[in-house]
């Protein structure tokens, strides 16, 4: 009598799906990190970009020290263009200029914005923007508050 061998079938097969599904989930991953990646590259480079408009905008304060005190409560959702490239400005038409070209700068962020507020020491240049993409309007620059604008301040002395 013939006795015949019991072989499986079909183990190759299930392992290479195994294979398949820890590589699927691998890949899945590497993907998320990517993308979490590229969204902190985006929130790095904003901030920089409100760093150096923060900066711009003291030092434009600080050539313009006559009108120290215009630049208080200045906001650049509510400006006026002033033009002093093509014909000359005096000190006070300067703050306007100088408002209007940061604003410029400013609207280059995701709903960027820009506030000069005063303090006791002088002024407080804040640079605004929405880092996660959600609509934030809010001027608190509260960072647990979802519905505020992300903030950088910098404090500028008379």
């Amino acid at each position: 009598m013939l006795m015949r061998k019991n072989t499986q079938r079909g183990v190759t097969l299930v392992e290479a799906m195994i294979a398949l599904l820890v590589i699927s989930v691998g890949l899945l991953g590497i993907a998320s990190l990517q993308l979490t990646a590229m969204n902190q590259n985006a929130s790095s480079l904003h901030n920089s970009q409100a760093v150096w408009m923060a900066y711009n905008m003291s030092d434009r304060i600080r050539a313009n020290p006559g009108e120290f005190d215009s630049y208080d409560g200045e906001d650049t959702a509510d400006i006026t263009d002033q033009d002093c490239v093509s014909s000359g400005c005096n000190p006070g038409e300067m703050v306007d200029a100088d408002i209007a070209d940061w604003k410029t700068m400013v609207e280059n962020l995701p709903g960027g914005r820009g506030i000069i507020s005063s303090n006791a020491d002088g002024l407080l240049v804040s640079v605004m923007w929405d880092d996660n993409g959600t609509g934030a309007t809010g001027t608190d620059c509260d960072p647990d508050d979802a519905d505020d604008l992300i903030c950088y301040t910098l404090a500028v002395a008379p």
